[in-house]
């Protein structure tokens, strides 16, 4: 019988960067002529959004910002290593790294070994340094599973999911940044160099219509207003269903078993809305609620128009992540909701135990 935990926790990529950075997705998205000018105007931003601003475009408030997700990040870290997984389960979004036009898996399983991973790829393409001073090619290994990979492959098809896996990352492709950052992120310190825990990632097609559409990105809305969208990513109750049946698969089996959910929620360059301005706060604390009261229900009913309509792409993580915390009947220790409108994307957070 396994023995189980599950997380959630955050992979934003400027946490990864300096201060004077981390409000750089608000700048560029600010230089966008088609953005109306009085939505640019500070004047008519919520006072969060002005106070977080302020005059300093956001460079003194990042620094508390990154404290309090370092803080929930240790949080995270220190129950991993109290459980001590023979083996962490990660998923993580594909944004436009490893599969592109020529396949986009609803999910894939990773069936990787040990690999050598650049840490700082995103950071250095965005023109900023690193939060740790490292150099530029700077690599970190990422222990990997590859024969526990294949049987929960196997395990999944077994139970009905046609499962797509992996045994090679493409060549030249960036490695998701999802997956790299939750080692990154999980020992903070270290700049993910010290951890080993083993990981079996599965992605997720989280930007569904968008994932080749916008390049799984960032977009102008001039180019918005010509987009041929892509077919959906997988819905919600399937994202469930996909969790339930990951815990199903090692519920029987003699391991220590951690499933880390790796995505922030509503992201400010995916709500068209909020003219790419701020994350959809409104419909993040609507989950929360969900979140705090247990009613999976709710999540799993949720439509992927409401996703897409709130900014809410990457949380198709949290819901597989919540799908194996249903079937096995685990119970929230802890979670936490930081909130935002400058630093792009609103952070959760959670602890489940047996």
């Amino acid at each position: 019988m396994g023995d189980f935990l599950a997380l959630g926790m955050t992979h934003y990529p400027l946490l990864a960067g300096t201060d004077e950075h981390m409000a750089g997705l608000l700048r560029w998205t600010l230089t966008d002529p088609d953005i109306p000018d009085e939505e640019k105007d500070p004047a008519h931003w919520p006072d969060r959004m002005r106070r977080e601003w302020s005059d300093d475009g956001g460079t003194a408030a990042a620094s508390a910002h990154r404290a309090e997700l370092v803080a929930n990040l240790t949080r995270v870290r220190d129950a991993v290593d109290e459980f001590a997984p023979d083996v962490v389960v990660v998923w993580g979004d594909d944004q436009y790294e490893n599969f592109r036009e020529e396949v986009v898996p609803p999910f894939c399983v990773l069936a990787y070994g040990d690999l050598e991973v650049p840490a700082f790829e995103v950071m250095n393409e965005r023109g900023s340094s690193n939060f740790w001073g490292k150099p530029d090619d700077f690599e970190i290994v990422m222990h990997g599973d590859a024969s526990g990979a294949r049987k929960l492959a196997d395990g999944l098809i077994e139970r009905g999911f046609d499962m797509a896996y992996s045994y090679k990352k493409r060549t030249a492709a960036h490695f998701p940044h999802a997956i790299l950052n939750t080692q990154l992120f999980l020992d903070y310190a270290d700049a993910g160099a010290e951890m080993s825990y083993p990981f079996i990632p599965m992605t997720v097609n989280c930007y569904g219509q968008h994932a080749i559409a916008r390049k799984g990105g960032l977009a102008r809305f001039a180019d918005i207003e010509s987009e041929v969208l892509d077919p959906s990513g997988p819905t919600p109750a399937r994202c469930f269903q996909v969790g339930r049946a990951v815990a199903q698969h090692f519920r029987d089996r003699d391991l220590r078993v951690a499933f880390v959910a790796s995505s922030s929620w509503s992201h400010a360059f995916l709500a068209d809305k909020l003219w790419h301005m701020r994350p959809d706060t409104e419909a993040d604390l609507r989950i929360y609620k969900a979140l705090l009261e247990d009613d999976f229900g709710l999540m799993r009913n949720y439509t992927s128009a409401e996703v897409v309509d709130a900014g809410q792409h990457e949380i198709l993580n949290w819901f597989c992540m919540l799908g194996a915390v249903e079937e096995l009947g685990l119970r929230r220790d802890w979670s936490d909701l930081v909130v935002t409108d400058v630093f792009n994307s609103n952070k959760a957070f959670a602890v489940y135990s047996g």
